[in-house]
């Protein structure tokens, strides 16, 4: 069973692999902004249960097991923020409120949340439409 610290660290290792092609235990303690000693120890329990393979002082690399899983993780959170934007979310809040929600949400809310936000991509103009509405509340 995963726990949210374990996909926070599995969504950064697969993002800095995505964006630098290697993620060391200094690049996710920063992105994390947690002691390098807590990374290493969550790195060692993400290569018990194989989701990495680690090998101290040469770096990591994910299993397949761990690329599914950190595609999944990066996949859900981009789409919680689309959908924040759509609702008119503010950009300042956006990031924060998306790490308090996504590992709070299951597998059906989370669906529920994409068809929504392709019925928006599809429908722009309910979009502006939205943010009309959410205008006038403020206006009153």
């Amino acid at each position: 069973m995963r726990t949210p610290s374990m996909e926070d660290y599995l969504e950064r290792i697969f993002t800095l692999i995505r964006e630098k092609g290697y993620a060391r235990v200094s690049d996710i303690a920063e992105a994390l902004k947690v002691h390098p000693s807590s990374v290493t120890k969550m790195v060692q329990k993400l290569d018990k249960d194989e989701y990495l393979v680690y090998e101290k002082y040469r770096g990591l690399v994910l299993t397949p097991k761990g690329k599914k899983i950190g595609k999944r993780l990066v996949d859900r959170h981009q789409l919680l923020e689309e959908f924040l934007q759509i609702i008119g979310v503010s950009e300042e809040n956006i990031y924060r409120d998306v790490e308090g929600i996504e590992h709070h949400l299951s597998a059906d809310s989370l669906n529920a949340i994409g068809y929504l936000v392709q019925y928006f991509r599809e429908e722009p103009e309910r979009i502006k439409a939205l943010h009309q509405i959410r205008e006038c509340d403020k206006e009153a």
